[in-house]
């Protein structure tokens, strides 16, 4: 590239100073090839995975043209290294976050039920009917928790945030939830009507 040549003896501000002026990625290309490479290193440290580490290096220089322009940067090179490792802890944040969800689903798994079989269509559709009957039965706050949680894929948190609940009385709710739903489904299949 032309413009790495002619300004590769630029300092890290010069280098962002053009890029404010002209607007020309070319100049974050440039530190792009002087610090990849350590912000490479950084995320593999913190993300333990190089295609992971490799799509965050993209994805960092690519927030960098925005940023870049929203912030008066002495040290290039200590101010990317905290950026970067930033970008790192909230990609750990999210992954933790769709774990703990995956978590939870998994934890009530017996709940939800496998729809893939054209086979058993049928009996699934009479064992939604069911459910549905049994969800009508709850108390109110029950049959709040157990939807957001299990027809609308909703976390604890999101669920705390939404009806107000303490953490411990979501968790309740949907642990009991789910027991009543159990009993008053069995009492609907063997004829009764359990309230």
């Amino acid at each position: 590239m032309l413009v790495n040549s002619k300004y590769k003896d630029y300092s890290d501000n010069d280098l962002i100073n053009k890029f404010l002026e002209s607007g020309d990625n070319s100049f974050v290309g440039i530190l792009y090839e002087r610090y990849g490479h350590l912000v490479l290193g950084l995320c593999i440290k913190y993300l333990k995975n190089k295609d992971e580490a490799q799509d965050a290096v993209i994805q960092i220089f690519t927030n960098l043209m925005n940023d870049l322009k929203k912030h008066k940067i002495e040290f290039f090179k200590s101010w990317l290294y905290v950026y970067s490792k930033n970008f790192c802890l909230m990609e750990l944040r999210k992954r933790q976050s769709t774990l703990k969800k995956e978590l939870e689903l998994k934890e009530n798994v017996h709940l939800v039920m496998d729809f893939s079989d054209p086979q058993h269509l049928h009996e699934k559709e009479q064992q939604i009917s069911v459910m549905e009957r049994a969800l009508e039965q709850l108390n109110g706050e029950q049959k709040r928790c157990i939807e957001l949680f299990y027809l609308k894929n909703k976390s604890y948190n999101e669920i705390i945030e939404i009806t107000g609940y303490s953490n411990n009385e979501v968790k309740s709710h949907i642990q009991n939830g789910k027991r009543n739903l159990k009993l008053k489904m069995e009492a609907i299949i063997n004829g009764g009507t359990q309230t």
